[in-house]
């Protein structure tokens, strides 16, 4: 019985070994796709695609640089080198070379030598020798979004038209998981943003703080953590081009109530309300901490009047950029914060308000009913010594009467406190309320008062200087002008505080009254600032002081 082999031809042999090479490839192809669609994280999806693009062709090198703004690569992730390896060659690429070839000309690339290429322009110190290579670019629907780079084919031969075409094909499907992870990212970071707004806006209004100062150091510690950002400062403005911190958080070198250089950009956030990014800190402000950074997110709090100021958040140097969708979502989180700071501000004043209105009823009944009670009593007592001659009764009553003298006196002292306790400590809104309180309680007319802008910031010099012109302008509008209505407005804002009193009286056509226009004029000019008065017969009269803050 014969025991040969049936004959094969070996054109089938070389069919069948080519059918399964092109077998195990597609399989490859498709692993490599899931491994990259497996994992919604940005920064996962882009190593497993350098992985696994380096596993589909047999490349001993892969990295993928991510093109910024600037058409250059503002991010690179690289497999085949350890961390040492990595840190001994330096700084990352930026695009030059070959690399910026296949970003000004976004198609597949083969080369058999990389050094040997026209434009190369060769290798850092200890970076490790790669001469075959192939680019391919990674495409997010119509947008490049950076360049796939292999190196070092095993075997050391070059790669093939077939390793082309599986790398074309995995960054084409790694385009759709790409988008996938960015708009996930993108939905967290919204999350991220609205949860902290939401928290945030809740505590300010519902829990009690010492003062703008605490409230400031909230917001910016919980902006910090929801923008995962390392540097966060609030500023108002303080002069063109010039804003003043506040509250500042994680950077040296800057402390609350400190003048920073910044460009238009940001003082236009005052104007527009517009969040915007910038991907370098010196796009932003003049300072030596832009060293240390990296971008930076600029947002208002609150509307342009409200005096919240501004809030800058920062990364790191080398971090990733701020997106669209922080910018976005941290102009709710600015409107959402201001509305909150200026609403935690009335919620205080009323406090205030109602606590000072309690002490004057205490004050006032300790005076007029026990304090007139004690010394009606002292006067009985008193009168009981012409019905004794005994010398140890009018020694009893002698010191009864000094105890109830003493009372007395420690009552009216308590009576005192009670209407000047804290003053210096008080804030400036609440001493303006009181001032207008305690001018209009004999005219039975009640001012309405504003107030603009960051009052209780003002430093205790200027408030010292214009709570007496308050007093003194609404003293002659009230004896003076006739008027049915006053209006007592405060603007904190840029470098000035304007205080404006203005009536609906008479007027008066002759000169003002030196005496207090001097002195209203005098305290202006200590703080560089000036007073004028305007007036029009029968329509009414206003006084507006002006100071500057710095």
């Amino acid at each position: 019985m014969s025991t040969e082999q049936p004959w094969r031809s070996p054109m089938r042999d070389q069919m069948e070994d080519l059918l399964l090479d092109t077998r195990e490839r597609i399989n490859g192809l498709l692993a490599a796709v899931i491994a990259v669609a497996e994992d919604l994280s940005l920064e996962a999806v882009l190593d497993r695609l350098v992985r696994s693009a380096c596993a589909l062709v047999g490349a001993g090198y892969g990295a993928l640089g991510v093109i910024g703004e600037d058409r250059r690569l503002s991010h690179f992730i690289t497999v085949g080198i350890d961390e040492a390896g990595i840190r001994s060659i330096g700084d990352l690429p930026t695009g030059h070379g070959v690399l910026g070839l296949l970003i000004r000309e976004p198609k597949p690339l083969r080369l058999h030598d990389l050094g040997q290429h026209p434009i190369a322009s060769g290798f850092p110190p200890n970076h490790p020798p790669m001469r075959t290579f192939l680019g391919v670019p990674v495409r997010v629907r119509d947008e490049v979004f950076g360049n796939l780079y292999l190196t070092e084919k095993q075997g050391g031969v070059d790669f093939t038209q077939e390793d082309e075409d599986l790398a074309v094909a995995l960054a084409a499907a790694a385009g759709v998981a790409i988008q996938n992870a960015r708009l996930f990212e993108d939905s967290s970071r919204r999350q991220k943003w609205l949860e902290a707004g939401m928290e945030l806006s809740s505590r300010l209004i519902m829990e009690p703080h010492a003062g703008d100062a605490e409230s400031l150091d909230i917001v910016a510690g919980t902006a910090l953590k929801a923008a995962d950002a390392s540097v966060a400062f609030i500023g108002v403005p303080a002069g063109d081009g010039v804003i003043r911190c506040r509250s500042c958080l994680g950077v040296q070198g800057i402390k609350a109530g400190q003048e920073l250089v910044v460009s238009s950009a940001v003082t236009g956030v005052f104007a527009t309300g517009e969040s915007f990014v910038a991907p370098e800190p010196r796009q932003v402000f003049e300072h030596a901490i832009v060293e240390t950074l990296g971008p930076v997110l600029v947002c208002q709090l609150g509307h342009g009047n409200s005096g919240n100021g501004v809030l800058v958040l920062a990364r790191a140097h080398g971090a990733a950029a701020f997106t669209q969708a922080d910018a976005e979502s941290s102009s709710i989180f600015g409107s959402r914060i201001g509305l909150a700071l200026d609403l935690a501000r009335v919620s205080a004043l009323r406090e205030q308000d109602l606590l000072l209105t309690d002490r004057e009823r205490i004050a006032r009944d300790l005076h007029d009913l026990v304090i007139q009670r004690l010394f009606a009593a002292g006067l009985s007592i008193q009168s009981l010594r012409r019905f004794t001659t005994d010398p140890v009764a009018h020694d009893r009553i002698a010191a009864v009467t000094k105890e109830l003298d003493d009372t007395i006196r420690k009552l009216r002292d308590t009576i005192y406190s009670l209407r000047t306790a804290d003053v210096e400590r008080e804030p400036l809104t609440g001493r303006i309320l009181r001032v207008v309180r305690e001018s209009s309680r004999s005219y039975g007319l009640i001012p309405k008062v504003s107030l603009d802008g960051p009052v209780d910031s003002v430093r205790e010099d200027l408030a010292a200087q214009l709570l007496p012109v308050l007093s003194e302008a609404l003293s002659n509008a009230l004896r003076h002008s006739g008027a049915e209505e006053i209006q007592v407005s405060l603007t904190v804002s840029g470098d000035d505080v304007q205080l404006c009193i203005k009536d609906n009286g008479h007027g008066f056509s002759g000169p003002a009254t030196e005496s207090g226009l001097a002195n209203m004029r005098y305290r202006a000019g200590l703080l560089g600032g000036r007073c004028d008065i305007d007036t029009i017969p029968g329509e009414g009269t206003s006084v507006k002081w002006v100071a500057r803050l710095s």
